[in-house]
Parts: structure tokens; C-alpha cells; sequence
């Protein structure tokens, strides 16, 4: 019975371009959907961007340009990352869609018709020097369950806590540094406490194997842990960019609320583009929603968007699959500590899309396990399978069907029947693992059926056998019989190399599109192409240009470019404290560092950072503890030895200067991300003065200072 699958990745937050991480999901999904069009079923693949929230309306107040001329720029490119490693949604669409906001506003009128959306008045933190309340994101502190420091105002990404913000321990806000206070504010709640919801996600969440058991465990302790499931807020004040709340002027749906209605927009953008009824096929019990998503959204996929589907009468999810993060030789990636990838750059620098599709697929598994990138690993798994194991075939038998024999193939080698047997049995197994998302094991079966392969060839000789021309006709048959299964192993990878597998195709003149070409027979005297080289192998030494990034990737959009490239000036803060001793001589000052050359400077990846915690660290008489914001999405931990000069609040929203690409160093308080740049006096004695260099205003963290 042929399958209708509506399928998703996860939105993309429209504030940066696509990192490994997106990349590595969207290939786990588009093998996984390839695999379900190889078997005859209606797929419908979508996606779009996650357009809305404080932090695209901050960013685009910040580049002079509306939320959607931000969002539109972001969302212009994403079609060379998509298209250069073979992704093929069906469509990619936008949260700030007319689909998104009628589907949203929809949810929302149900769900308040059913008794499900409450109101109260809450005490909110409000930002004193922006004049805006301050969104879960946009508070850090400790977090309230396990003390862990710099954890978001929401969630905490070491033991995985969910709480409000204002249970943050010392919060502050990231915006400006500032203390946030307390102001009262009318919110609108979802009600997923109501025991109908707990006892539906019960159901939906912990039977029917619809979460992976890591996930549905998760979701077992947040339905049974103390004090169960609260009540959700589901909105935002204004100024905010996003969806506004039916007959509720200045309050706007919190992002997450609107961000999955996305998935359903996208589908019913699509279907009003092709001609489907978007309603009909939604109702119809057949069709399967299928999410994508990475582990540390679930508890938005497991618990309040099923909620919010059930009780406003729409589908519920058939599957939600969670995947780990993406680390690079076993750190998390970072291009301040030479780990972080490029998708752009690995293909601007002529690495093969599909490469990364087949190491991806090679440790992907059903499990909810991160995956390391490990370039000896990624260059032996690539030359040793694909080159070593799976083009070796085509390249060891193809030149004698074009030369000896005109391009015609003969009859199978009757001595290979077993083998035969055993590739086309093999397909059975393989299609298995794909469609319970097993890639690696799909991919090793698959590299026993072309060890095999290589193994026949190797005992049969062709090379050999070439030799004596009274042997042409047995020539002939190993020959056909290594391609026969040549284009077996090439139907079983064609959802992992779909653009290699087509050229095969074109080469052998055959189909590899479904399952079922993998057992219609070349007969003999069928006709193939010339042979052409099909993939080359890994060099090494091309890692070396991969991690080798000039400038953060958000540099390549044109609103983040022109803030990234330019150059900032900077000036010494002004002194804490009146100096002592200067003299004539300007106290102490050193002679300068031996000549070096401009290569020698560059590098050097000097940043704007700015300042947006300062405290002190207990057992040091000179540290002072620094969490930074260098542009990059997230903040650093730095230890200065700057104590002596600074009060903590002193510096508390400064911008400052810092060496970015300095490896993290490990101390007896922590990890020191980087290092601040400040000017003393050679004569200490003469000039005990410390100064932390500040930028002029205007500069904006990570803008590199050259």
C-alpha cells in the first residue's frame, strides 16, 4: 500500500546562514525521504525559515532595515546550501507567511473556544536601558536547578531544567548588561497542565514507539517529575516581531508558539502552488506528519505542539526523530578553537557534496547520539568505501566492456549465481535500515556486498584474463557480472549519493530511481556509455583550507557583512583610578617587539567583544571572571587578571577588545575562552596602571579589528 508522508526538518532560526549542524539534519531527512520515493510512496518534504521573535527585530533594528528585509536576505541564501549538497525539499517557505498567520491565529481561536487559553498578570523582567521586557533568550544567570552559569532565561543546557526566567539566579539582561526589574504584564497561557493534556501526551508521548526511547523517557520525567507540566505562555509584548494575537492589540504570539505552525504553512504554501487540497490531505487518516529535529528542541516537539494539534483539531504527529549535535573530532564546534565548518566553505574549496553525505549516513543511526567529524576518519571512510570498495568495481571492469567489446554487455558469469543471490537479497536487509533511519548499518551491509564483489573480481583476474584473447568470452562474463552488481550497490547508495548514482545511471543506460530496478536484469548486448572516472579521493591536506575560515560565517549575508569587515577603531577606557609616578619618560614604557610581517598579524583574530557580565572570582586576588558577546550566537568565558584596576560593574556593558582564535586554555577556576587586551606599564613601579582597551561607539561584538 503506497504511503502518504508529509515530512519537516526543523526551522531554521532566519538570523544566520545554515551551519554543519542544519546540514547534517537535512541529509538525515532527504536520505530518509529518497528511500520512501525508491518505494513508490507520496512524499511531500518541506521547510522554512523561523522568521520571527526579539532577536530578528533586534537585528534589524541594529542593520536600519525592517524584520522582513532581514529575514528576506537571510532567506536568499539558502538555496546554494541546499542545492550544492543535494537537499530537495519540496518546498521552503516562511513563519511571516499569510499561511503561518492564519494557521497560528486559527490554533489559537480553538484552543481558546475549547478552554485551553488563560490570562493573568505576571511579573516580567523589563530591560531599564532598552525599555523593552526581555525574552526568555535574551536573560542569563545561574540556572536555579543545578547552579550552572551563563544558562538562558528558559532552559538549561547542562541539566536540561526547564524554568521561568525569573527563577535565574543574579540574571541580567544580554541585551544591554543590565540588571533587569520586575514589571507587571497581562500574558495569555495555554493551559498544558489541564489533566486532558497530561493524560493525552501520556498516551501520545510513551506508547506506540512514536519517540525514540531516549525521547520518550525525557518525557516521562517531565510529565511525572515534581510539580508535573505548568501552564505554557504563549505571549509576547510589543514592541515584538511576530503574529499578533486576535483582538488583543499590543500582545503578539511568543515565537515558539507560531515557529511549528510553520511546518503546516510550508505544506499548505505548497499545495496551493501544485493544486492540492491542503485540508483534504490533512484529514485523510493515511497521511503521516513526520518531524525531523535536533535533541534539544524536543520538549517544544513532544509536549506543546501535540497539545496544541489535539485540542484545536488538527493532526497530531506521527513520529518525532531527534538527532545529536555535530562535533568536530570530539569538541563542540567553534571557530575560535579551529573546529568550526563552513558548509559554504567545504564546497567552495571543492569538496565533494556528497563526501559528507556518505560519512554523515556512515554514523547516523536511530538513536539520539551526537556525531563526531573526524577528518583522518571522514578521508579513511570515504577512499577506503567509496573509492577503495565501491568505485573500484566500475573502474576495474569498464575499460574491457568499451574496448574489447564495443560497450556491449554479455551474459552474467554462472559461477557468480550465489553472489548474485546474495546482493539482490541484501537489497531486502538495506531497505530495512533506511527506513527505520540505520544508516550505518545500511552502509556497512552495503560494503559487505561490494567487499564481496571486489573479492569475485579479484579471484576472476580480468586483467588477467585480457591477456589471452582465446579467453574474450569468459572476459566478457566477469566483466558484465562486476557491473551487474555494480549497479546493485548503486541502487542501494542511491539515497545517500543521489547526483553519483544518476551518473551511474546515465553511464550504464538504466534506471536507478526505485527499489525495484535493482532487480531488472542488463541484458546481454545491452549498450552502456564510455567510462568516466566517478568520484575522487579525499586529500588530507584539504582540511587544512576547511578550517581555515577569514571571517565568521554570517559574513556571508549582506546586512552581517558590512558590520563584520569593517574595521574598528580603539581607544583606552579611562582610567579607574588617577595614576602615580608618571613621569617624562611615560612611565615605564617598553621598548617594541622585535619587526614582524603582515602574515604574522594576520594571524592574529582580533574581535569587538562586548562586556555583558563581569564578577568575581572567589579564591583569586587578581581574576576577575568576564562572559563576553563576540557576534557569534552564544558568549565566552574569560579570565582577566585585571582585578587589581576594575570593579566588576565598571565593565559590565563596555565593549572591548579580545583574541578570538586563542586556544581555550583549562585553569583552576574554569575555561578561559580567549583572552582581553589591555596596556600597562613595562615599570610597574614606575606605573602600576592597568588599562582595558574599549571601542569607540558604534562598534558592534565581533567586528574584526585589523
Amino acid at each position: 500500500m503506497t504511503r502518504k508522508l508529509f515530512v519537516t526538518t526543523a526551522l531554521p532560526y532566519a538570523n544566520a546562514p545554515f551551519h554543519l549542524g542544519h546540514i547534517m539534519e537535512y541529509i538525515q531527512a532527504d536520505i530518509w525521504v529518497r528511500h520512501q520515493r525508491m518505494s513508490g510512496n507520496e512524499v511531500h518534504f518541506v521547510g522554512a525559515d523561523d522568521a520571527h521573535g526579539a532577536p530578528i527585530m533586534i537585528a534589524a533594528e541594529k542593520a536600519g532595515i525592517t524584520p522582513q528585509e532581514f529575514v528576506a536576505q537571510i532567506a536568499a541564501g539558502r538555496k546554494q546550501y541546499l542545492d550544492g549538497f543535494h537537499i530537495q525539499f519540496d518546498n521552503w517557505h516562511s513563519t511571516d507567511g499569510i499561511e503561518n498567520h492564519q494557521l497560528s491565529q486559527d490554533i489559537y481561536r480553538k484552543l481558546k473556544a475549547a478552554g485551553f487559553i488563560t490570562s493573568k498578570t505576571i511579573e516580567q523582567f523589563f530591560d531599564p536601558v532598552k525599555n523593552m521586557f526581555l525574552p526568555d533568550r535574551y536573560i542569563k544567570g545561574e540556572c536555579p536547578k543545578c547552579g550552572a552559569k551563563d544558562q538562558y532565561g528558559d532552559s538549561c543546557e547542562v541539566c536540561s531544567a526547564v524554568y521561568s526566567p525569573t527563577e535565574v539566579i543574579n540574571p541580567y539582561s544580554v541585551l544591554t548588561g543590565a540588571v533587569p526589574v520586575m514589571k507587571s504584564s497581562e500574558h495569555f497561557f495555554f493551559k498544558l497542565s489541564d489533566e486532558k493534556c497530561v493524560e493525552f501526551l501520556r498516551a501520545w508521548a510513551l506508547q506506540d514507539n512514536r519517540l525514540q526511547s531516549e525521547v520518550a523517557n525525557k518525557c516521562r520525567e517531565w510529565l511525572e517529575g515534581e510539580g508535573g507540566l505548568g501552564d505554557w505562555d504563549i505571549s509576547r509584548d510589543a514592541p515584538y516581531f511576530g503574529i499578533e494575537i486576535p483582538d488583543q492589540p499590543g500582545k503578539y504570539f511568543y515565537v515558539w508558539l507560531d515557529a511549528p505552525v510553520g511546518y503546516l504553512a510550508s505544506l499548505k504554501n505548497y499545495f496551493g502552488k501544485i493544486g492540492r487540497d491542503f485540508d483534504a490531505f490533512m484529514a485523510d487518516p493515511t497521511t503521516e506528519q513526520i518531524h525531523f529535529i535536533g535533541k534539544d528542541i524536543t520538549y517544544f516537539h513532544t509536549l506543546f505542539w501535540p497539545a496544541m494539534l489535539k485540542f484545536s483539531g488538527y493532526k497530531t504527529p506521527d513520529n518525532v526523530y531527534a538527532h545529536g549535535f555535530v562535533t568536530v573530532s570530539g569538541e563542540k564546534m567553534s571557530k575560535s578553537r579551529g573546529t568550526g565548518i563552513s558548509p559554504l566553505r567545504y564546497l567552495d574549496i571543492g569538496m565533494n557534496p556528497e563526501w559528507l553525505r556518505y560519512y554523515f549516513a556512515a554514523k547516523l543511526n536511530a538513536k539520539v547520539e551526537d556525531l563526531d567529524m573526524n577528518p583522518d576518519d571522514f578521508v579513511a571512510r570515504v577512499n577506503a568505501d567509496l573509492i577503495g570498495k565501491y568505485v573500484n568495481i566500475a573502474s576495474r571492469a569498464a575499460g574491457f566492456i568499451t574496448k574489447r567489446f564495443d560497450g556491449r554487455l554479455g551474459a552474467e558469469d554462472l559461477d557468480a549465481k550465489e553472489l548474485m543471490q546474495t546482493s539482490f537479497a541484501a537489497i531486502t536487509e538495506v531497505k530495512e535500515f533506511y527506513e527505520a533511519r540505520e544508516f550505518s548499518k545500511a552502509l556497512r551491509k552495503i560494503m559487505e556486498v561490494a567487499d564481496h564483489a571486489n573479492q569475485y573480481v579479484a579471484q576472476k583476474a580480468p586483467w588477467l584474463i585480457a591477456k589471452d584473447p582465446s579467453r574474450d568470452e569468459e572476459l566478457h562474463r566477469v566483466c558484465t557480472t562486476a557491473l551487474v552488481l555494480f549497479k546493485t550497490l548503486s541502487v542501494m547508495l542511491a539515497p545517500v549519493l543521489p547526483q553519483l548514482t544518476q551518473a551511474v545511471g546515465a553511464w550504464l543506460n538504466c534506471k536507478i530511481d526505485r527499489w525495484d530496478d535493482a532487480l531488472v536484469p542488463l541484458q546481454a548486448n545491452h549498450q552502456i556509455g564510455e567510462y568516466a572516472h566517478l568520484m575522487q579521493r579525499v586529500d588530507i591536506k584539504i582540511f587544512d583550507q576547511l578550517f581555515d575560515a577569514p571571517v565568521v560565517e554570517a559574513a556571508s549575508t549582506p546586512v552581517a557583512a558590512a558590520k563584520i569587515s569593517a574595521s574598528s577603531a580603539v581607544t583606552p577606557a579611562p582610567r579607574p583610578s588617577p595614576s602615580n609616578g608618571e613621569g617624562e619618560d611615560g612611565g615605564g614604557i617598553e621598548a617594541l617587539a622585535p619587526e614582524i610581517k603582515i602574515d604574522d598579524f594576520s594571524k592574529i583574530d582580533l574581535r569587538i567583544a562586548k562586556i555583558v557580565n563581569c564578577e568575581h572570582v572567589e579564591g583569586s586576588d587578581k581574576l576577575l571572571r568576564l562572559t563576553l558577546d563576540v557576534g557569534e550566537g552564544r558568549t565566552r568565558n574569560v579570565f582577566s587578571g585585571i582585578k587589581s584596576a576594575y570593579q566588576p560593574e565598571q565593565l559590565i556593558g563596555k565593549f572591548t577588545v579580545m583574541v578570538a582564535n586563542l586556544a581555550p586554555r583549562k585553569m583552576k577556576f574554569g575555561i578561559s575562552e580567549g583572552m582581553v587586551l589591555a596596556a600597562s606599564a613595562e615599570d610597574e613601579k614606575s606605573n602600576p596602571g592597568l588599562y582595558i582597551l574599549e571601542a569607540w561607539p558604534g562598534a558592534e561584538p565581533g567586528m574584526r579589528v585589523r
